[in-house]
């Protein structure tokens, strides 16, 4: 297929978003026109509102269940709320925006002849049988409980992807991305990292679903954003999907300590009820990173959270009632 004429516009959906917005300063800051589509049901303003007034930026409300009609180059696919909390808000729209969104994306980028990449996760493993997960894994995701709308919606756009590849021949990157942290975090989200630090912030009790024995991999924005930008780089023919994420592996309850250490919170732990399907282990193998794309992660955790730790600090200082969307 032929390269795009428009190879110098970028657009990304989901780009007021926590990666999203990472994501758009980036490649602002490689020379790249960028295109920022967001609906703001969990992206914000504020992420991207640094950005407004450069000629080079752009800024659409949209909702990636409508078509949108674009001359770009190259798409980074990121419009779906990414956790729990946002996403079992809505569990209907989730699956559209995962499934729905790929069409419209892979259309739009069948029509430009140009590039795309669909921001997967390792909730495609679902709660896995092997650690840690590599990209031959098909997964043990349940089709019909709670989390499905974002496990088999983010599944099944992973098949439109390949079906568009093998179809069309379209260009096509598939990131399966594993927890990630960092500024911009919604502090009300329900992710572990951000909850975790607004309670110790505030000396609230720290809430543990189950007894914190569970285990994630802890990605720092920066390093998962080095991914992305360096698999859209990559040679046509590496495709993906491949494992972005930290391998260093921390129980829920390690989390916990090392926050409450940094902190220096006197916030005590609470242990509440697990929820349904909640993975027991995520660990990512990223063997196929490093040979194809030369990357790994570089910063430690304790120097994420530190920086993470800082942004919250300075967010709840100058937060006056309920963080809007």
């Amino acid at each position: 297929m032929a390269r795009s004429l428009n190879s110098d516009q970028i657009l990304v959906t989901g780009g007021a978003g926590f990666l999203g917005s990472h994501l758009c300063d980036r490649l602002m800051g490689l020379g790249f026109d960028v295109i920022c589509l967001d609906n703001f049901f969990t992206g914000n303003r504020r992420n991207v509102a640094h950005l407004i007034d450069d000629k080079r930026f752009e800024l659409i409300r949209h909702d990636v269940t409508v078509p949108v009609y674009l001359e770009v180059g190259e798409i980074y696919n990121l419009a779906c709320a990414a956790s729990p909390v946002h996403y079992q808000f809505d569990p209907v729209q989730t699956t559209k925006s995962s499934v729905h969104g790929a069409i419209n994306m892979l259309g739009l980028a069948k029509r430009t002849q140009a590039k795309i990449l669909q921001a997967s996760t390792s909730e495609v493993y679902g709660d896995p049988e092997v650690k840690p997960q590599h990209e031959g894994y098909w997964g043990r995701v349940n089709p019909i409980g709670p989390r499905a709308c974002y496990d088999e919606g983010k599944r099944c756009a992973e098949t439109l992807f390949f079906d568009y590849y093998r179809q069309y021949q379209l260009r096509i990157k598939v990131a399966r991305i594993f927890n990630t942290y960092g500024p911009r975090m919604h502090p009300d989200d329900g992710r572990v990292v951000s909850n975790f630090i607004r309670q110790a912030l505030r000396n609230e009790p720290i809430t543990i679903y189950g007894d914190g024995s569970q285990t994630r991999s802890f990605c720092y924005v920066s390093d998962l954003i080095d991914g992305l930008v360096a698999l859209m780089s990559s040679p046509d023919q590496f495709t993906g999907p491949v494992n972005l994420g930290n391998p260093g592996e921390f129980s829920i309850r390690e989390l916990a300590d090392k926050i409450i250490e940094l902190t220096g919170s006197r916030s005590p732990i609470k242990q509440l009820a697990l929820p349904a399907d909640d993975p027991t282990q995520r660990q990512p193998d990223i063997s196929m990173a490093k040979s194809g794309l030369g990357w790994e992660p570089k910063v430690s955790l304790d120097e994420g959270l530190r920086l993470t730790i800082d942004y919250f600090e300075n967010l709840m200082s100058h937060q006056t009632g309920t963080y809007k969307l």
